[in-house]
């Protein structure tokens, strides 16, 4: 019996992570053609590109954007009512300003939303960032928390080991149960993963095994764990030696050991297609072996992503 087009393409299609869930990354100047959108003040566009990461999948929309934040709150709130004029799916603000957050909670319409709280992105220990925790009492959201840092001694320090990783991340969502009065399932944990091609600390190493751990903890159950994914390829190059594409295949190899554990959301553009890898891809088998190897061992390591 011959095959449709449609079933062979249901059959050769790539499989989903089936509890991954993507906060569309696109509304943000960093971006050129989004750029050039807010430089127009083009508010059909930036809606246009909001229904377009709402059709691809989205389950949050992240909402930057840039600096003219802080000198035009006016044109802030103009965007988010635009983009909550076409789409119901919650907003994420990525500012680390206490006045910008207040701007872009003040003019979230919850109803429009569908009753789905906002996400705050995103938090540290430090004081400075922590005091966005002082818009609860006014604001209910959702909160994105950086566990790649912490407070010791008076000074904010980068976490490298799997265990500073883990402690912080649960001393963070255990402050904002207990004091403030959210769920777990309200704590979104950034994860911060690091581009591979100078990683001779063991930083991706100590990320996986912190994700292992969070997810093992009987006490951290329904908290969320995230990230972004594009440092993870920063600086290599398009393909690998295999011939596959190198900077995608890498974020899928981080996916393929984690979302196993717990880890349920990426910052990303949801049109790309993230997939489980097999045990015997190129890029995978790579990967595993980088993540056992040391200081310059890890730098050779890397070179036989796309050297033979």
């Amino acid at each position: 019996m011959t095959q449709t087009t449609a079933e062979a393409a249901a059959t050769t299609a790539p499989e989903k992570f089936p509890n991954l869930k993507l906060i569309g990354e696109r509304i943000n100047p960093g971006f050129k053609s989004t750029r050039a959108l807010f430089d127009n003040e083009d508010l059909a566009g930036i809606q246009a590109l909001a229904v377009k990461q709402a059709e691809a999948g989205a389950a949050y929309l992240n909402v930057n954007i840039g600096s003219r934040a802080m000198t035009d709150p006016n044109w802030m709130a103009e965007v988010i009512k635009a983009i909550q004029q076409v789409t119901t799916l919650p907003l994420s603000f990525d500012f680390p300003s206490k006045k910008v957050q207040e701007i872009c909670l003040s003019n979230y319409d919850l109803a429009k939303a569908n009753g789905a709280l906002p996400i705050v992105n995103s938090i540290t220990e430090h004081p400075d960032r922590w005091e966005l925790m002082d818009l609860y009492k006014d604001h209910k959201f959702k909160v994105i928390v950086m566990a790649s840092e912490r407070m010791e001694a008076g000074r904010c320090v980068g976490n490298k080991t799997a265990e500073e990783i883990y402690q912080t991340a649960k001393r963070c969502a255990g402050r904002l149960v207990s004091d403030y009065g959210l769920t777990l399932d309200d704590v979104f944990l950034d994860m911060s993963v690091s581009a591979i091609i100078a990683d001779k600390e063991g930083l991706n190493r100590s990320t996986i095994e912190a994700i292992a751990r969070i997810g093992d903890d009987t006490e951290m159950r329904g908290v969320h764990m995230m990230g972004g994914l594009s440092n993870i390829g920063q600086q290599m190059p398009p393909k690998a030696a295999d011939g596959s594409e190198l900077k995608h295949n890498l974020e899928c190899a981080f996916l393929t050991l984690t979302v196993s554990h717990g880890f349920d959301y990426i910052l990303a553009t949801p049109w790309k297609n993230y997939h489980p890898l097999p045990e015997d891809s190129y890029i995978l088998q790579v990967y595993r072996k980088f993540l056992e190897a040391k200081g310059s061992d890890a730098l050779r390591a890397v070179r036989k992503f796309y050297k033979a």
